[in-house]
Formats: structure tokens, C-alpha cells, sequence
């Protein structure tokens, strides 16, 4: 039976070597690359099996991720799905008392640095470009188990910005698109935000629902669910529906940050409206933590091929979240778990909007989410909004 078992699963792992490289680099190529690994290890095929598998994971690596180590596609979800294989070949490899590989410690050591700044320390995650709530608690008590300890105290990853305090988290996408072919999960919400008081989102995006074939696909994929500015109904990018890949990127013109103990502020401003609108978006955040309140500016500036249309700014919340506007509606109530907050928009109209939140899972549900609407002007537009905590 023994020899059995092993004849059957060397001929698919041979099965598995001779169709690899037809297979487009994605998520199932690196499942298949760890399986050739263990089945090296497992034979004692080092030539045969653990040799090629290497060499492919090295190929993975040099094709997939950018200068930084993060993955090009800047999901989130793939950094983690990604830094779990690495560590668990490495671990395999530890085990079995076989070489390590600098390059293996190398991308673990970098991915690590990633996976500290953007889901370490946060109960909640940040849904951007393709990322869905997940649970990472029994990921961390294996990487403590074995030992892995990652530290980042810089403020970006990616292309995110995060500033946090013990109470306070700030992360906004200050980042360009990705390339075309890395864009498959990419949701064209350049400059939204999230923000997490006391592990509660106060301001989040609507996630990403991920059944390829399914109308929710695309809809997930517009910046209407993200936390930012749409201009006349469009994205900031443009998607080939038939492909599901960008079609004309956007590039991030410059960012900067400051985090200072009573004083925080991002700022970047990307080109994603220029072609069609003639318009460069700016987008600030200030936050002073002695006051609980958060200052956003959007700038509109206008170049010379301006065209006028509409915008509108959202700012989604979670499901559970209350929401009332006021008597005079100028300013809308927030409720999250015994926290409230309230928001304001200087000569703007301000509403609440029905929509649908995609965090979990392939499933959705519905949501609030707060708006300012106007019509762009030929001369530079600031759009100024507030979040103040009232309890």
C-alpha cells in the first residue's frame, strides 16, 4: 500500500512539474510550488523535486513582488497569503535540517516588516484592493511559536499610509495602480481612507466580493465602494470588464505624512481624472488626538482640458453602525458601540446613501454611508470635512 500511495502521488507531482509553467502566476502557482517542495523533502528527491521547486519559489518572488518586497498587486490579502507559505517552507525546510535560502529569508524578513505595519495590532481589517475581514489570531500564535517576530516603525507599506496610536488608526491608499497584470483585485480607490477608534471603525471601505462571474464582482470594484472622490459616476481608473484588468492606471504625484504626539497629517494627490476631466485630486487628513477630531480637504485642481460635471465624496460605515442628520442638516450623528461622533462639510450639501457592504466573505449586506455631492467649477474647488467625537 505504502508503495502504492507514494507511486500515485510522485506521478501527479510530475503531472504537476510539467503543467506548472502553463499556469498563470497566481495564487494556485505558489500552492503548487509548496507542494513540489514538500514532496522533495518528503522522497528525498532533492534533484528532482526539491531543487526545481526552489528555483520556481525564487521565480515566484522575483516576478510577484516589486522593489520593497510587497506584492504588486498591493492586495493585502496576498501579502498574508504569501508570508504563510513562505514561513511554512522555511519551516519545512528548518525540520528537515535542508538549507535555507537567502533569498527565502530575505522576502520573510521584508513581508514580515509589511505584515507588522498592516495587520499586527489591529483587531479590525482594512479593506483595500481586494482584502475581506479575516482573523489572523492563530497566524500569530504559530509565527510566536516558531519564533518570527516582525517590528516596522515606519508609516507606509505598499503604497498605505497608517498612522496609529493605542486608541487611533489612520490608513489611507496613497499608492499608484499596479501594473495591468497584477491589477485582477485591484477596486480603483486611490486616496480612500479608513479610520479605527478603540478596534470600532468609525469610517471604513465596502470591501470586495470575490466570485469572479458575478455582477457584485464589478460593482465591488468601483471607487463608489471605497471611502474617496468619484467624479461623474466614474472610478479614478479605468477597468476592461472582459478581462478584468486595468485599463488606464493612475499615478500618485506626491504624498507626504507627519505623526507627531498632538498632531497628525497625510497628503497625497494622484492624475486618475486628469485625462477625462481635466482634474488632479488632493487629498488631506489632519487629526489632533487631544481633541478627537479629524480634518479632511479634498482639493480639486483644474488643468487645462477641465471639463465640468458632478462629484461626490463618500465616507462608508459598517453595518451595525447609527447614523442621524440633524434638524437642520448641517451635520450627521454617528453611532459606534457607545461612541459618538459627528460630521460636518463647510458649504457642501451633505446625506446619507443607502449601499452594500462586501467585507465578509462573499456575502453582502446593506450599509450607510455618508456623502457630499457638488458640481465641479473651473476654478480650484477645496471641499473641507470634519469628524469630531462628541462622546
Amino acid at each position: 500500500y505504502k508503495n502504492k500511495f507514494n507511486s500515485i502521488i510522485q506521478k501527479q507531482i510530475n503531472h504537476l512539474i510539467n503543467e506548472i509553467e502553463k499556469s498563470k502566476w497566481v495564487d494556485d502557482k505558489m500552492i503548487s510550488c509548496a507542494a513540489i517542495i514538500l514532496s522533495g523533502l518528503s522522497f528525498n528527491e532533492k534533484d528532482k523535486y526539491l531543487n526545481f521547486g526552489l528555483s520556481l519559489l525564487k521565480k515566484i518572488i522575483n516576478f510577484s513582488f516589486d522593489n520593497q518586497s510587497f506584492p504588486k498587486s498591493r492586495n493585502v490579502r496576498q501579502l498574508n497569503f504569501y508570508l504563510k507559505y513562505f514561513v511554512l517552507i522555511r519551516e519545512w525546510l528548518k525540520e528537515s535540517q535542508n538549507e535555507i535560502p537567502e533569498y527565502l529569508d530575505e522576502i520573510i524578513f521584508y513581508l514580515g516588516q509589511s505584515y507588522s505595519i498592516l495587520c499586527q495590532g489591529i483587531n479590525k481589517s482594512i479593506l483595500f484592493n481586494g482584502n475581506h475581514e479575516a482573523n489572523n489570531k492563530d497566524f500569530d500564535q504559530y509565527l510566536t511559536k516558531h519564533g518570527y517576530k516582525f517590528k516596522n516603525n515606519s508609516f507606509e507599506a505598499g503604497g498605505y499610509s497608517i498612522l496609529r496610536n493605542k486608541k487611533i488608526c489612520l490608513v489611507m491608499d496613497t499608492g499608484s495602480s499596479p501594473e495591468k497584470k497584477f491589477s485582477k483585485n485591484y477596486q480603483c480607490g486611490a486616496l480612500s481612507f479608513e479610520i479605527i477608534s478603540s478596534d470600532k471603525k468609525l469610517i471604513c471601505n465596502s470591501g470586495y466580493f470575490q466570485k469572479v462571474k458575478h455582477k457584485l464582482n464589478d460593482i465591488s470594484k468601483s471607487s463608489a465602494n471605497h471611502s474617496t472622490l468619484i467624479i461623474d459616476n466614474s472610478s479614478s481608473c479605468k477597468i476592461n470588464k472582459s478581462k478584468l484588468e486595468i485599463k488606464n492606471g493612475l499615478k500618485i504625484l506626491n504624498k507626504n505624512f507627519v505623526m507627531e504626539k498632538n498632531y497628525w497629517n497625510v497628503c497625497a494627490s494622484h492624475n486618475g481624472y486628469n485625462k477625462r476631466y481635466g482634474i488632479i485630486h488632493e487629498r488631506q487628513i489632519e487629526f489632533f488626538p487631544e481633541n478627537n477630531k479629524f480634518v479632511g480637504q479634498d482639493k480639486l485642481l483644474k488643468k487645462k482640458n477641465f471639463k465640468s460635471s458632478n462629484f461626490e465624496i463618500r465616507f462608508h460605515l459598517e453595518p451595525n453602525v447609527k447614523i442621524m442628520k440633524t434638524q437642520d442638516g448641517k451635520s450627521i450623528l454617528i453611532d459606534i458601540e457607545n461612541e459618538g461622533w459627528k460630521f460636518t462639510s463647510q458649504g457642501y450639501t451633505i446625506d446619507i446613501e443607502t449601499g452594500l457592504y462586501f467585507g465578509k466573505k462573499n456575502s453582502f449586506t446593506e450599509n450607510q454611508n455618508l456623502f457630499i455631492s457638488g458640481i465641479t467649477q473651473k476654478e480650484d474647488q477645496i471641499i473641507k470635512w470634519k469628524f469630531e467625537k462628541i462622546t
